[in-house]
């Protein structure tokens, strides 16, 4: 058997990648929380975060490219990461429209998907034999 040494930079890349838009979509539910709660100002730092989090989500997009050329892993956190930016997208649109019935589920759906990359992302990766 044949062990095909894989590269360890495109990894961390995505872990590093998708720990902070993790970070920033976890930053984006307590803002709007905090605006809920009464904090006023939370709705603009909620909106310029928003913004942080579609950047963090195509940078996630540019790194499970990386991940899976020249990094041999899997290609479906593309697809993952490309339909969490399209989400993302549309929750700022939903937000700005305040179409909140579908704005806040959303929300939370993108918060899950993205919490479920991180954790593959932060799983030891398989050892490839060939």
């Amino acid at each position: 058997m044949v062990t095909i040494q894989v590269p360890a930079w495109p990894r961390w890349l995505f872990r590093a990648a998708i720990t902070c838009e993790t970070v920033l979509a976890f930053a984006q539910a307590a803002l709007a929380g905090g605006f809920l709660a009464g904090h006023y100002d939370f709705l603009t730092l909620h909106n310029e975060n928003g913004t942080l989090t579609g950047i963090a989500g195509l940078l996630s997009i540019g790194c499970a490219v990386m991940l899976w050329r020249p990094g041999r892993g899997p290609a479906w956190p593309i697809f993952a990461s490309c339909a969490v930016f399209v989400a993302e997208a549309g929750q700022i649109f939903l937000g700005y429209a305040r179409i909140l019935a579908v704005h806040v589920p959303l929300g939370v759906a993108i918060v899950v998907v993205i919490v479920g990359l991180l954790v593959w992302a932060w799983r030891e990766p398989r050892q490839v034999v060939a």
